[in-house]
Protein backbone atom coordinates (compact mmCIF):
# COMPACT_ATOMS: atom_id res chain seq x y z
CA UNK A 1 0.00 0.00 0.00
CA UNK A 2 2.77 2.44 0.94
CA UNK A 3 4.56 1.70 -2.33
CA UNK A 4 1.41 2.42 -4.37
CA UNK A 5 0.78 5.59 -2.39
CA UNK A 6 4.33 6.81 -2.95
CA UNK A 7 3.97 6.25 -6.71
CA UNK A 8 0.72 8.20 -6.82
CA UNK A 9 2.22 11.04 -4.79
CA UNK A 10 5.20 11.21 -7.13
CA UNK A 11 2.77 11.32 -10.04
CA UNK A 12 0.97 14.25 -8.38
CA UNK A 13 4.31 16.00 -7.81
CA UNK A 14 5.10 15.61 -11.51
CA UNK A 15 1.73 16.99 -12.51
CA UNK A 16 2.24 19.94 -10.14
CA UNK A 17 5.58 20.68 -11.83
CA UNK A 18 3.84 20.57 -15.22
CA UNK A 19 1.11 22.90 -13.95
CA UNK A 20 3.65 25.40 -12.65
CA UNK A 21 5.55 25.29 -15.93
CA UNK A 22 2.31 25.88 -17.87
CA UNK A 23 1.38 28.77 -15.57
CA UNK A 24 4.80 30.34 -16.09
CA UNK A 25 4.32 30.08 -19.87
CA UNK A 26 0.85 31.61 -19.53
CA UNK A 27 2.25 34.49 -17.48
CA UNK A 28 4.92 35.10 -20.12
CA UNK A 29 2.30 35.27 -22.89
CA UNK A 30 0.13 37.59 -20.80
CA UNK A 31 3.06 39.99 -20.45
CA UNK A 32 3.46 39.95 -24.26
CA UNK A 33 -0.27 40.68 -24.62
CA UNK A 34 0.13 43.63 -22.25
CA UNK A 35 2.98 45.00 -24.37
CA UNK A 36 0.84 44.73 -27.54
CA UNK A 37 -2.18 46.35 -25.85
CA UNK A 38 -0.15 49.29 -24.59
CA UNK A 39 -2.30 51.52 -22.37
CA UNK A 40 -5.50 49.53 -22.96
CA UNK A 41 -7.08 48.23 -19.72
CA UNK A 42 -5.85 44.88 -18.42
CA UNK A 43 -9.32 43.95 -17.17
CA UNK A 44 -11.47 42.87 -20.11
CA UNK A 45 -14.73 41.36 -18.78
CA UNK A 46 -15.73 39.88 -22.13
CA UNK A 47 -12.44 38.00 -22.52
CA UNK A 48 -12.46 36.71 -18.94
CA UNK A 49 -16.08 35.62 -19.30
CA UNK A 50 -15.21 33.74 -22.49
CA UNK A 51 -12.37 31.86 -20.75
CA UNK A 52 -14.44 30.95 -17.69
CA UNK A 53 -17.41 29.70 -19.72
CA UNK A 54 -15.09 27.50 -21.77
CA UNK A 55 -13.51 26.10 -18.59
CA UNK A 56 -16.93 25.51 -17.01
CA UNK A 57 -18.18 23.54 -20.00
CA UNK A 58 -14.94 21.50 -20.29
CA UNK A 59 -14.55 20.45 -16.64
CA UNK A 60 -15.11 16.73 -15.98
CA UNK A 61 -13.54 15.43 -12.76
CA UNK A 62 -13.71 18.84 -11.10
CA UNK A 63 -17.12 20.41 -10.48
CA UNK A 64 -17.53 23.31 -12.98
CA UNK A 65 -17.76 25.93 -10.22
CA UNK A 66 -14.53 24.62 -8.65
CA UNK A 67 -12.71 24.74 -11.96
CA UNK A 68 -14.00 28.27 -12.56
CA UNK A 69 -12.82 29.39 -9.10
CA UNK A 70 -9.31 28.07 -9.80
CA UNK A 71 -9.10 29.80 -13.16
CA UNK A 72 -10.42 33.07 -11.72
CA UNK A 73 -7.34 33.15 -9.50
CA UNK A 74 -5.05 32.25 -12.40
CA UNK A 75 -6.57 35.10 -14.44
CA UNK A 76 -6.26 37.43 -11.44
CA UNK A 77 -2.57 36.63 -10.89
CA UNK A 78 -1.75 37.06 -14.58
CA UNK A 79 -3.84 40.24 -14.90
CA UNK A 80 -1.76 41.71 -12.08
CA UNK A 81 1.34 41.38 -14.28
CA UNK A 82 -0.23 43.85 -16.74
CA UNK A 83 -1.74 46.38 -14.35
CA UNK A 84 -2.38 46.92 -10.65
CA UNK A 85 -6.16 46.91 -10.25
CA UNK A 86 -7.88 48.87 -7.45
CA UNK A 87 -11.51 48.16 -6.61
CA UNK A 88 -13.76 50.01 -4.14
CA UNK A 89 -16.48 48.14 -2.27
CA UNK A 90 -18.98 48.73 0.53
CA UNK A 91 -16.99 48.12 3.70
CA UNK A 92 -15.77 47.48 6.26
CA UNK A 93 -13.51 44.49 5.61
CA UNK A 94 -15.25 41.14 5.78
CA UNK A 95 -18.57 42.15 4.17
CA UNK A 96 -20.35 40.22 1.44
CA UNK A 97 -19.35 43.09 -0.86
CA UNK A 98 -15.68 42.27 -0.31
CA UNK A 99 -16.50 38.61 -0.91
CA UNK A 100 -18.09 39.63 -4.24
CA UNK A 101 -14.92 41.52 -5.21
CA UNK A 102 -12.78 38.47 -4.48
CA UNK A 103 -15.13 36.16 -6.36
CA UNK A 104 -15.06 38.31 -9.50
CA UNK A 105 -11.57 39.82 -9.56
CA UNK A 106 -9.63 37.21 -7.57
CA UNK A 107 -7.08 37.84 -4.85
CA UNK A 108 -4.58 39.85 -6.93
CA UNK A 109 -6.40 43.18 -6.67
CA UNK A 110 -6.23 46.00 -4.14
CA UNK A 111 -9.70 46.00 -2.57
CA UNK A 112 -10.55 49.31 -0.89
CA UNK A 113 -13.44 49.47 1.63
CA UNK A 114 -15.76 52.50 1.48
CA UNK A 115 -18.13 53.77 4.15
CA UNK A 116 -21.20 54.03 1.91
CA UNK A 117 -22.53 53.25 -1.56
CA UNK A 118 -22.07 56.96 -2.39
CA UNK A 119 -18.38 56.72 -1.44
CA UNK A 120 -18.01 53.61 -3.63
CA UNK A 121 -19.25 55.59 -6.64
CA UNK A 122 -17.07 58.62 -5.80
CA UNK A 123 -13.97 56.45 -5.51
CA UNK A 124 -14.23 55.20 -9.10
CA UNK A 125 -15.54 58.51 -10.47
CA UNK A 126 -12.52 60.38 -9.06
CA UNK A 127 -10.01 57.81 -10.31
CA UNK A 128 -8.96 56.76 -6.81
CA UNK A 129 -9.92 53.25 -7.95
CA UNK A 130 -10.48 51.95 -11.48
CA UNK A 131 -13.63 50.06 -10.52
CA UNK A 132 -16.25 49.78 -7.83
CA UNK A 133 -18.48 46.88 -6.84
CA UNK A 134 -21.90 47.77 -5.41
CA UNK A 135 -24.95 45.67 -4.45
CA UNK A 136 -28.01 46.23 -6.62
CA UNK A 137 -30.57 43.61 -5.58
CA UNK A 138 -31.16 40.65 -3.29
CA UNK A 139 -33.42 37.72 -4.10
CA UNK A 140 -35.08 38.00 -0.67
CA UNK A 141 -35.05 41.73 0.11
CA UNK A 142 -35.37 43.31 -3.36
CA UNK A 143 -33.45 46.23 -4.87
CA UNK A 144 -30.86 48.50 -3.28
CA UNK A 145 -32.52 51.86 -3.87
CA UNK A 146 -29.44 54.02 -3.35
CA UNK A 147 -27.50 52.17 -6.02
CA UNK A 148 -30.31 52.69 -8.53
CA UNK A 149 -30.57 56.38 -7.66
CA UNK A 150 -26.84 56.97 -8.21
CA UNK A 151 -26.83 55.10 -11.54
CA UNK A 152 -29.01 57.80 -13.11
CA UNK A 153 -26.31 60.48 -12.89
CA UNK A 154 -22.93 58.73 -12.66
CA UNK A 155 -20.51 58.83 -15.62
CA UNK A 156 -19.49 55.25 -14.73
CA UNK A 157 -20.78 52.37 -16.86
CA UNK A 158 -21.78 48.89 -15.78
CA UNK A 159 -19.08 46.56 -17.11
CA UNK A 160 -19.82 43.38 -15.17
CA UNK A 161 -22.13 41.65 -12.72
CA UNK A 162 -21.61 39.19 -9.86
CA UNK A 163 -24.16 36.81 -8.36
CA UNK A 164 -23.13 35.84 -4.85
CA UNK A 165 -24.86 33.08 -2.94
CA UNK A 166 -25.33 34.65 0.49
CA UNK A 167 -24.52 32.09 3.17
CA UNK A 168 -25.31 33.36 6.66
CA UNK A 169 -23.34 31.79 9.50
CA UNK A 170 -23.41 32.10 13.28
CA UNK A 171 -19.92 33.12 14.41
CA UNK A 172 -18.55 33.57 17.93
CA UNK A 173 -15.52 33.31 20.20
CA UNK A 174 -17.35 30.78 22.35
CA UNK A 175 -17.75 27.11 21.50
CA UNK A 176 -21.46 26.41 22.06
CA UNK A 177 -24.87 27.95 21.41
CA UNK A 178 -25.56 27.94 25.16
CA UNK A 179 -22.98 30.71 25.61
CA UNK A 180 -24.73 33.07 23.14
CA UNK A 181 -26.73 35.84 24.84
CA UNK A 182 -26.64 38.47 22.07
CA UNK A 183 -26.66 38.16 18.27
CA UNK A 184 -25.34 41.07 16.21
CA UNK A 185 -25.95 41.49 12.48
CA UNK A 186 -27.30 43.79 9.81
CA UNK A 187 -31.09 44.09 10.07
CA UNK A 188 -31.57 42.31 6.73
CA UNK A 189 -29.45 39.36 7.84
CA UNK A 190 -31.36 39.10 11.11
CA UNK A 191 -34.60 39.02 9.12
CA UNK A 192 -33.21 36.40 6.72
CA UNK A 193 -32.40 34.12 9.68
CA UNK A 194 -35.54 34.77 11.72
CA UNK A 195 -36.79 31.16 11.64
CA UNK A 196 -33.46 29.63 12.66
CA UNK A 197 -32.97 32.12 15.48
CA UNK A 198 -36.49 31.54 16.83
CA UNK A 199 -35.87 27.80 16.94
CA UNK A 200 -32.26 27.67 18.16
CA UNK A 201 -31.68 30.92 20.10
CA UNK A 202 -35.16 32.04 21.19
CA UNK A 203 -33.90 33.93 24.27
CA UNK A 204 -30.89 35.66 22.68
CA UNK A 205 -31.19 39.40 22.07
CA UNK A 206 -31.07 40.35 18.39
CA UNK A 207 -29.14 43.58 17.89
CA UNK A 208 -28.99 45.26 14.43
CA UNK A 209 -25.74 47.02 13.42
CA UNK A 210 -24.53 48.82 10.29
CA UNK A 211 -22.91 45.76 8.68
CA UNK A 212 -22.20 42.09 9.23
CA UNK A 213 -18.50 42.93 9.44
CA UNK A 214 -19.22 45.28 12.35
CA UNK A 215 -21.22 42.45 13.94
CA UNK A 216 -18.18 40.17 13.65
CA UNK A 217 -15.95 42.85 15.20
CA UNK A 218 -18.28 43.11 18.20
CA UNK A 219 -18.56 39.35 18.59
CA UNK A 220 -14.77 39.15 18.65
CA UNK A 221 -14.61 41.57 21.59
CA UNK A 222 -17.66 40.73 23.73
CA UNK A 223 -18.20 37.66 25.86
CA UNK A 224 -21.57 36.00 25.18
CA UNK A 225 -21.89 37.72 21.78
CA UNK A 226 -22.26 36.13 18.37
CA UNK A 227 -22.53 37.51 14.85
CA UNK A 228 -24.43 36.49 11.75
CA UNK A 229 -22.02 37.04 8.87
CA UNK A 230 -20.13 35.45 6.01
CA UNK A 231 -17.20 33.09 6.45
CA UNK A 232 -14.77 35.78 5.29
CA UNK A 233 -15.74 37.94 8.28
CA UNK A 234 -15.19 34.96 10.57
CA UNK A 235 -11.72 34.43 9.14
CA UNK A 236 -10.77 38.10 9.47
CA UNK A 237 -11.88 38.40 13.09
CA UNK A 238 -10.83 34.88 14.18
CA UNK A 239 -14.30 33.63 15.10
CA UNK A 240 -15.50 30.03 15.32
CA UNK A 241 -18.37 28.84 13.13
CA UNK A 242 -21.10 27.65 15.49
CA UNK A 243 -23.62 27.00 12.69
CA UNK A 244 -23.41 27.22 8.89
CA UNK A 245 -26.05 28.31 6.38
CA UNK A 246 -28.67 29.44 8.89
CA UNK A 247 -30.61 31.61 6.40
CA UNK A 248 -34.28 30.67 6.06
CA UNK A 249 -34.15 30.82 2.24
CA UNK A 250 -31.58 28.37 0.82
CA UNK A 251 -31.36 30.28 -2.48
CA UNK A 252 -30.63 33.71 -0.99
CA UNK A 253 -28.49 35.50 -3.59
CA UNK A 254 -27.24 39.07 -3.94
CA UNK A 255 -26.48 40.60 -7.32
CA UNK A 256 -23.63 43.11 -7.53
CA UNK A 257 -22.60 45.45 -10.34
CA UNK A 258 -19.06 46.22 -11.45
CA UNK A 259 -18.78 49.87 -12.47
CA UNK A 260 -15.92 51.53 -14.33
CA UNK A 261 -14.89 53.47 -17.42
CA UNK A 262 -14.75 50.58 -19.91
CA UNK A 263 -17.29 49.18 -22.36
CA UNK A 264 -17.10 45.39 -22.82
CA UNK A 265 -17.50 44.01 -26.32
CA UNK A 266 -20.31 41.52 -27.12
CA UNK A 267 -19.82 37.90 -26.02
CA UNK A 268 -23.08 36.31 -27.16
CA UNK A 269 -24.29 36.02 -23.53
CA UNK A 270 -24.77 39.62 -22.47
CA UNK A 271 -27.14 41.87 -20.58
CA UNK A 272 -27.89 45.55 -21.17
CA UNK A 273 -29.18 47.85 -18.42
CA UNK A 274 -31.17 51.01 -19.13
CA UNK A 275 -32.90 53.73 -17.15
CA UNK A 276 -35.67 55.86 -18.62
CA UNK A 277 -38.61 58.02 -17.71
CA UNK A 278 -42.16 57.92 -19.07
CA UNK A 279 -44.71 60.64 -19.67
CA UNK A 280 -47.21 61.02 -16.84
CA UNK A 281 -50.30 59.84 -18.72
CA UNK A 282 -52.35 56.62 -19.00
CA UNK A 283 -50.67 53.82 -20.96
CA UNK A 284 -47.32 55.64 -21.15
CA UNK A 285 -45.24 52.78 -19.73
CA UNK A 286 -46.90 50.19 -21.98
CA UNK A 287 -46.28 52.38 -25.02
CA UNK A 288 -42.72 53.01 -23.91
CA UNK A 289 -41.90 49.30 -23.89
CA UNK A 290 -43.39 48.43 -27.27
CA UNK A 291 -40.03 48.76 -29.12
CA UNK A 292 -38.73 45.79 -27.10
CA UNK A 293 -41.61 43.61 -28.28
CA UNK A 294 -41.35 44.89 -31.85
CA UNK A 295 -37.69 43.86 -32.09
CA UNK A 296 -38.09 40.65 -30.05
CA UNK A 297 -35.82 41.79 -27.23
CA UNK A 298 -36.47 39.97 -23.95
CA UNK A 299 -36.80 42.12 -20.82
CA UNK A 300 -35.54 40.31 -17.71
CA UNK A 301 -36.18 42.97 -15.06
CA UNK A 302 -38.02 46.25 -14.50
CA UNK A 303 -37.92 48.41 -11.36
CA UNK A 304 -39.32 51.86 -10.68
CA UNK A 305 -37.86 54.68 -8.55
CA UNK A 306 -39.29 58.16 -7.93
CA UNK A 307 -37.58 61.05 -9.76
CA UNK A 308 -37.12 62.79 -6.35
CA UNK A 309 -37.74 66.36 -7.49
CA UNK A 310 -40.61 68.60 -6.39
CA UNK A 311 -41.56 69.37 -9.99
CA UNK A 312 -41.82 65.65 -10.80
CA UNK A 313 -43.88 64.46 -7.82
CA UNK A 314 -45.36 61.01 -8.55
CA UNK A 315 -43.16 60.58 -11.64
CA UNK A 316 -40.70 57.71 -11.90
CA UNK A 317 -37.53 56.38 -13.44
CA UNK A 318 -37.79 52.84 -14.82
CA UNK A 319 -34.74 50.59 -14.63
CA UNK A 320 -34.80 47.83 -17.22
CA UNK A 321 -32.52 44.87 -17.97
CA UNK A 322 -32.73 43.22 -21.38
CA UNK A 323 -31.00 40.20 -22.89
CA UNK A 324 -28.29 41.02 -25.41
CA UNK A 325 -25.65 43.70 -26.05
CA UNK A 326 -26.40 47.25 -27.17
CA UNK A 327 -24.33 46.53 -30.29
CA UNK A 328 -26.56 43.57 -31.23
CA UNK A 329 -28.75 44.72 -34.16
CA UNK A 330 -32.08 43.90 -32.47
CA UNK A 331 -31.10 45.56 -29.19
CA UNK A 332 -29.72 48.61 -30.99
CA UNK A 333 -33.00 49.03 -32.90
CA UNK A 334 -35.04 48.62 -29.73
CA UNK A 335 -32.97 51.28 -27.93
CA UNK A 336 -33.41 53.65 -30.87
CA UNK A 337 -37.17 53.11 -30.62
CA UNK A 338 -37.11 53.75 -26.87
CA UNK A 339 -35.22 57.02 -27.39
CA UNK A 340 -38.04 58.27 -29.59
CA UNK A 341 -40.63 57.60 -26.87
CA UNK A 342 -38.83 58.27 -23.58
CA UNK A 343 -38.38 61.84 -22.29
CA UNK A 344 -35.13 60.59 -20.70
CA UNK A 345 -33.10 57.48 -21.52
CA UNK A 346 -29.62 56.39 -20.46
CA UNK A 347 -27.81 53.20 -21.38
CA UNK A 348 -26.12 52.15 -18.13
CA UNK A 349 -23.97 49.53 -19.84
CA UNK A 350 -23.77 46.22 -21.69
CA UNK A 351 -21.80 43.45 -19.99
CA UNK A 352 -21.37 39.66 -19.84
CA UNK A 353 -23.95 37.71 -17.86
CA UNK A 354 -22.44 36.52 -14.56
CA UNK A 355 -20.54 33.23 -14.63
CA UNK A 356 -21.38 31.10 -11.61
Amino acid sequence: MNSDLDKLRKEIDGIDDELLSALERRASVVQKVGAVKGKAPAYRPERESEILRRISSSAKNLAPERAVAIFREIISACRGLEEAIRVAYLGPEGTFSEQAVRKHFGAAVAASPSASVDDCFRSAESGATQFTVVPVENSTDGVVGRTLDLLTSTPLRICGEIELRVQQNLLAKGKTLKEVKRVYSHSQSLAQCNGWLAKNLPKAARIPVASNAEAAQRAAKEKGAAAIAGLLAGERYKLKVLAKSIEDSPDNTTRFLVLGQIDPAPTGRDRTSLVMSAENKPGAVHALLTPLAEHKVSMTRIESRPLRTRASLWEYFFFIDVEGHQKDPSVAKAIAGLREKAPFLKVLGSYPVAVA
